[in-house]
């Protein structure tokens, strides 16, 4: 497998921006609760990529990527959320969300192309 490419690139540039957007949220909104979800699964993202990169067969490697398409879900769900309670306004989570939205079409298209070709 590759080891640099599209998905890592992204899926590390975005949980940086996670745990930075983390960071605000407990020292200047004093909110722990839904922060720690989004950082647990922003997080997770990346480290599974890296995980799946690291697949010792095709199969290990469209496990780990369904898990990381679950963990992106897990996440776009969570920046909604904190966004329509208003915790964050929406500039702070369009970014986030785009950078989401294109992690899910490439984690989608790659376990769609495995799926065919493992089933």
């Amino acid at each position: 497998m590759k080891t640099d490419n599209v998905i890592q690139t992204k899926s590390y540039a975005f949980a940086l921006k996670i745990v930075k957007t983390y960071q605000y949220l407990i020292e200047e909104k004093k909110e722990f609760v839904l922060s720690r979800q989004l950082l647990k699964s922003g997080t997770s993202i990346g480290a599974n990529t890296e995980e799946a990169l690291g697949g010792q067969t095709d199969k290990d490697f469209y496990t780990k990527f369904n898990i990381v398409y679950k963990e992106a879900r897990e996440t776009h769900y969570w920046l909604r959320l904190l966004r329509d309670s208003n915790i964050l306004n929406k500039e702070q989570t369009d970014s986030l969300l785009k950078d989401c939205d294109e992690i899910l079409k490439i984690v989608g298209s790659i376990t769609k192309t495995l799926k065919s070709k493992l089933y």
